[in-house]
């Protein structure tokens, strides 16, 4: 399978969309399509959940002639075109999504607990819109000179207010490693203190500057669990705005097993194939989300070390299940 498949199986990353971003500066044409009955948006509140229809199963995307008669005052983010439809995301404060909720019927909820629920457009959707959202409560004044920023490009760029400065700001996306480690047989997993007990995942990091994806690899993983990582390939990779990530997966062989915990775990260890199943099955563990690439990271290793198929593995846990 190929790279760019594998990627695509990931929660939030089978998004069709055309993000159109040469609209993005035909202010005319936005303001004009953002009122069409053809648009449609997804309403963010202030904690960055979105509204979900009555039933919980699909965004509820508000056209745009009946936003702009609910929310007259809220700016729209043009995300993007499907087929016919212009997507836009509105950020609204307490008390136009208390009344947006009251008047659809709907309830707005987080990414992580809609994610698993909603059709993967929507899941996709949803987490374009949080990140944007997101960058553009966090960015508001100038980081030059403490200026306030005005949004442009349909929400994708802010500039600085200060006729002295001017200076642009762009949405920030923060690349980080994530990887499943072979020594052959075993695969480690560690345990963040953060975690409950006994929940295991694959090991993660952020990319430091001037450091290559392979580096970031080998670097983490012998700062969190001491371990020395060799070869490594790319996997797949995943949106995860949680809050601006951008997760990029990695299989890697360790060249010497031995672990030396650092600051970052608590816990780490080498499973075998069969050992990693019974102790899923039986609930003595528990594993990344399925949400999460390190979840596929994982499910990955067991195809191909053992021919085991995770999601029947998990579908039997106690402690899984659900």
């Amino acid at each position: 399978m190929m790279s760019s498949a594998r990627s695509r199986a990931n929660t939030f990353a089978a998004l069709e969309l055309d993000r159109a971003s040469e609209l993005r500066e035909d202010e005319a044409w936005l303001a004009a399509h953002a009122q069409s009955p053809q648009a449609r948006c997804v309403l963010l509140d202030p904690d960055g959940r979105a509204l979900l229809g009555a039933d919980g199963g699909n965004l509820f995307q508000l056209d745009g002639d009946t936003c702009a008669r609910w929310l007259p005052d809220a700016p729209a983010s043009f995300l993007g075109r499907a087929g016919a439809v212009d997507h836009f995301a509105v950020a609204l404060d307490a008390q136009a999504a208390a009344r947006a909720a009251a008047e659809s019927g709907g309830t707005f909820l987080d990414l992580r607990s809609a994610g698993a629920r909603l059709p993967a457009f929507d899941a996709g959707l949803f987490a374009y819109a949080r990140g944007l959202a997101h960058w553009q409560r966090h960015m508001r004044f100038c980081p030059a000179c403490a200026a306030p920023l005005r949004l442009e490009a349909g929400g994708h760029r802010a500039r600085c207010t200060n006729p002295h400065c001017g200076a642009l700001q762009f949405p920030r996306t923060d690349p980080a490693v994530i990887m499943i480690v072979s020594d052959g047989e075993r695969c480690l997993l560690g345990r963040g203190p953060q975690w409950p007990e006994r929940r295991f995942s694959t090991l993660a990091g952020f990319v430091e500057p001037g450091e290559t994806l392979e580096d970031a690899v080998r670097r983490e993983v012998a700062e969190e669990a001491g371990v020395r990582v060799g070869e490594c390939d790319y996997h797949s990779s995943q949106p995860w705005p949680f809050p601006a990530s951008l997760m990029l997966g990695f299989v890697a062989r360790a060249d010497d097993p031995t672990i030396t915990l650092g600051s970052e775990l608590v816990e780490a260890r080498w499973f075998g194939a069969g050992e990693l199943v019974d102790a899923i099955r039986c609930g003595a563990i528990s594993i990344s989300s399925p949400l999460s690439v390190s979840y596929k990271l994982i499910a990955h290793w067991l195809r191909e070390t053992a021919a085991a198929d995770l999601d029947d593995v998990v579908a039997s846990s106690p402690g899984m299940k659900g």
